[in-house]
């Protein structure tokens, strides 16, 4: 109906092709393979039965073919018309226009330099059909396509578009067309219940496919599945439902891919057609019995009643898809205009260089309309570019359609969506999911997976042996996220911030350190003021009792500055506790130092005083006059310069300075002060150890002197604590990280300045408050009277 309206329309044109008219034979493609080239040969031969090698009839001959939808079909008349020459006229040069999809085997220009396709190439039905898979998280798919070159060219392309989108195929099926299905029936569908989680399937094929492929008992019969159609038109759809209503049923719900065409007059043509119109013309005898079931007055065939002259379509219900242009009817529309013009611009070419003179001129050879057809480019009248440039960018919009059942005997085709598609860089899609109505058997958008999504906080760990589609989700390690369904891998948070328990979003850390409110702080800040007030206490009770005979037996002076030296050894502690600032971190260290290396020297300098005491007694100027000169008390300010010496070294070399410590807490950077210099940290403890282990070593050796104010036993197990205390923190240090670190410093130096405090005083405070009658001279020179009485 299309070629006719064409043909008319060209002919009443008086711009197009004036004087002349357009003439046409029509012949019938048969799609069973063994009658392919019947049509064209009858035609060669000009007779209802071919003559090799000879042409009957030469008054009218054609300029060119005008063939099918099927590439097979066109493909075996290309071969024919390219190699079978006979020797009236070289029919290898006549060209030929196809009308049908754009085939890439056909455009080979070696094997058919006169063939020319009309459609444009189009790869965005296949980009179409995975932009709605994405869409809808389809990702385990059936596919179906009809066993032809196209059908396997769509398989192919669909294929490596899904590899790229980890889109995987279940299984494919190809049909058999047309009447080869009779020998392969059952085949294709055999598999097609064997996988119940592929919910979707996509279909390609011709109406005849589809209408073999629906009558199939074991279809019909098998679970509501999502069919994606990707080529069939939609009014061809729409006929088949027609004609078979327990289709209805099994395809509500499905998707279909179509194409909107405007051919401006095809409607009306259609609508103004009576049986008068097209006397003689076999194919409108045909079309009026088949869709009003009449025959036109001057052909009466059989029982079919006489046509009403005043019928016509408007009156005819179901009809309306007739007055819809396939995609095939607006290639042919636009194929006859493509050659129009061809022969028109080869009119005007002749007229230009003088060719009227010519007695021969409105006979043409077919080769003589290559050059024209070849380079032909014109503007439709529904404003669309034509030409047979096959790389040039055409602008492609597809419709999708939802299939939805109406009533038990009618449904319709709902517009939800639309693709377009400039090129494969510039793409857009629209579906409106609330348009759409799935399956009976879907109470939601129906789910085709493999294997469930792996969802925020998982990662997919791909199944050896299968395809990408069948995964495992594994969740994220430690300190990792994934945002997204169906990471590849999971993503690592930021040194500043830390998963939530969900491990599918990173929090920011938040700033912490051992402050006074943590209930660490707080213990250890009561326990060094609890530890201040007592040494307070005693250098008071000292202060008190200084001419008592136990202060006095032991030098008095280095009691003092021992007890003074202890109060900022508990107070120090303040220091490494708060937020930490490059003062404070300075001065932890160097405070710790000094005032530890006070106390010990100290307590050195008391161990040399028992044993100078005790040797200046016995004859021998040596140990007398060092006792004499007082020579402890050069020991503190010795070992006080040298502690002074290592901290300066530590200072100007890699002083303390503030840090922070991301990764020992899941949740907190921890503010700390780093020690700079781990080896001169490591030296000053060294030092302080030399110091401890000294005093042992002195203290333990002036332990069995007699008088009982000898305090030689009490510095000896002041030592042993501190020493226990330090030798012990080294190795606990090294295993604790952030706040546990400092609470251990904090704490080995409250232990070991406790130890020097309880050990060394507590007992003469003892005796002091509690036994104050042993507190004097005549007690002590007569032990046996003291503790008798």
């Amino acid at each position: 109906m299309t070629l006719y309206f064409a043909i008319d329309e060209i002919n009443k044109d008086t711009h197009l092709l004036p004087n002349v008219t357009l003439g046409f034979h029509i012949y019938n493609a048969f799609n069973f393979h063994p009658r392919t080239l019947e049509g064209p040969l009858m035609w060669l031969s000009g007779r209802n039965e071919f003559i090799p090698n000879y042409k009957c009839k030469t008054q009218y001959k054609a300029l060119g073919i005008i063939s099918g939808t099927r590439s097979e079909y066109s493909a075996g008349i290309g071969t024919l018309l390219e190699r079978y020459k006979i020797p009236q006229v070289s029919f290898a040069l006549l060209l030929q226009v196809t009308y049908g999809p754009f085939d890439s085997m056909l455009s080979d220009k070696d094997t058919f330099p006169s063939l020319y396709q009309m459609s444009p190439k189009d790869t965005a039905l296949t980009q179409g059909v995975i932009s709605v898979l994405l869409h809808f998280g389809w990702k385990w798919v059936g596919v179906i396509v009809s066993d032809d070159l196209k059908g396997m060219e769509f398989l192919s392309h669909l294929k490596v578009e899904m590899l790229s989108e980890d889109i995987c195929v279940t299984f494919t099926k190809s049909l058999k067309t047309n009447l080869k299905v009779q020998f392969t029936s059952g085949v294709a569908l055999a598999n097609l219940n064997h996988h119940p989680q592929a919910n979707v399937n996509i279909f390609y094929g011709d109406i005849d496919d589809l209408l073999y492929f629906c009558l199939e008992n074991k279809l019909l019969s098998s679970r509501r599945k999502v069919w994606i159609m990707a080529k069939l038109h939609l009014v061809y759809l729409e006929s088949v439902f027609f004609k078979r209503k327990d289709l209805i049923n099994f395809f509500t719900g499905s998707l279909l891919f179509s194409k909107k065409r405007n051919i401006p007059g095809f409607k009306n043509f259609l609508e103004s057609l009576t049986p008068s119109h097209y006397p003689g013309e076999f194919y409108f005898y045909k079309f009026w019995i088949d869709k009003f079931d009449c025959a036109p007055p001057d052909l009466l065939c059989g029982s079919n009643k006489p046509c009403p002259l005043n019928i016509t379509l408007k009156i005819k219900e179901g009809e309306n898809d007739l007055r819809i242009p396939s995609e095939a009817s607006y290639s042919i529309w636009n194929t006859v205009y493509a050659v129009a013009h061809a022969i028109h611009n080869m009119f005007l070419r002749k007229t230009e260089i003088g060719s009227h003179e010519d007695k021969n001129h409105d006979r043409f050879l077919p080769w003589q309309l290559h050059p024209f057809l070849r380079k032909i480019q014109f503007t439709n009248t529904a404003g669309d570019q034509i030409s047979f440039d096959e790389h040039k960018n055409h602008m492609e919009m597809y419709e999708i359609q939802n299939f939805m059942k109406y009533t038990k005997q009618h449904s319709f085709l709902v517009k939800v969506g639309e693709f377009a598609s400039k090129s494969p860089q510039d793409q857009s899609l629209f579906i409106n999911e609330s348009l759409i109505k799935w399956p009976n058997n879907f109470n939601q958008t129906p789910q085709s997976v493999c294997t469930q999504s792996c969802g925020p906080g998982f990662w997919k760990i791909l199944q050896e042996e299968r395809p990408v589609c069948c995964f495992s989700c594994v969740p994220c390690p430690e300190k990792h996220i994934s945002n997204l369904t169906d990471q590849p891998k999971c993503i690592a948070c930021l040194i500043q911030e830390y998963p939530n328990p969900e491990r599918n979003h990173c929090l920011p850390k938040s700033a912490t350190f051992l402050s006074f409110e943590d209930p660490l702080g707080m213990s250890l800040a009561c326990m060094a003021l609890g530890f201040s007030v007592s040494t307070a206490a005693v250098l008071g009770i000292f202060l008190k009792h200084q001419d008592s005979p136990i202060i006095k037996a032991n030098n008095l002076t280095l009691s003092y500055i021992l007890l003074i030296s202890l109060l900022p050894c508990f107070l120090c502690s303040f220091l490494f506790i708060g937020h930490p600032n490059t003062v404070s971190c300075i001065l932890q260290q160097i405070t710790f130092a000094l005032v530890f290396t006070l106390a010990l020297s100290t307590v050195l300098a008391k161990t040399i005083t028992v044993i100078l005491a005790f040797r200046a007694l016995k004859p021998g100027r040596t140990m007398r006059r060092l006792f004499v000169l007082g020579i402890y008390n050069a020991v503190i300010p010795i070992c006080v310069l040298i502690q002074l010496i290592i901290s300066g070294i530590w200072l100007a070399t890699s002083p303390p300075y503030i840090d922070t410590d991301s990764y020992s807490e899941h949740a907190h950077i921890i503010i700390l002060c780093n020690k700079g210099s781990v080896t001169a940290f490591y030296c000053m403890l060294a030092y302080l150890g030399t110091l401890a282990l000294g005093s042992f070593t002195v203290a333990f050796l002036a332990r069995n002197l007699p008088d009982t104010f000898n305090e030689a036993k009490f510095l000896t197990f002041s030592m042993v604590v501190f020493c226990s205390v330090w030798v012990t923190f080294v190795p606990v240090y090294q295993s604790t990280k952030a706040k546990a670190m400092v609470a251990v410093e904090v704490f080995s130096i409250l232990a070991s300045s406790a130890g020097l405090l309880t050990c060394i005083f507590f007992p003469k405070c003892y005796i002091i408050l509690r036994e104050p009658d042993k507190n004097n001279l005549r007690c002590f020179k007569n032990k046996r009277h003291c503790i008798k009485k």
